[in-house]
């Protein structure tokens, strides 16, 4: 079984535990493998598309907050997750995440993501 096929076949629980995982070890990698090549990340500051604008919205996530504690909330419907969430570093917090994200075909096609980021510097 080639990995495409084992991926494909990821529940969106099995998704976002793997993301949840990557992020919390700060694995661009690992990040960027849970979305589709022609996935949205879709924001306040504007829509990105595809994993290399992905890859760096996150390398910029994890500069803001370098090792994170992170707090999540999931509500899954289907194919849909709503997402609450807080993180803590020593540089910023935020404790107003929102995202949802909709999966197909074992990825991440869209996600939405709000938050606050406050400076603790």
């Amino acid at each position: 079984m080639t990995q495409s096929v084992e991926l494909s076949k990821r529940t969106p629980e099995e998704i976002f535990a793997h993301h949840a995982q990557a992020l919390g070890a700060e694995d661009l990698d690992a990040t960027e493998l849970d979305y589709a090549d022609s996935a949205y990340l879709i924001t306040s500051s504007g829509v990105l598309q595809g994993k290399p604008a992905i890859r760096a919205f996150f390398a910029g996530v994890f500069q803001a907050l370098p090792q994170a504690h992170w707090k999540v909330q999931t509500t899954y419907v289907e194919h849909i997750l709503f997402l609450e969430w807080a993180a803590d570093s020593r540089l910023a917090s935020v404790s107003d995440g929102v995202d949802t994200f909709i999966f197909a075909n074992g990825l991440i096609q869209i996600q939405t993501a709000h938050y606050t980021l406050v400076s603790k510097v």
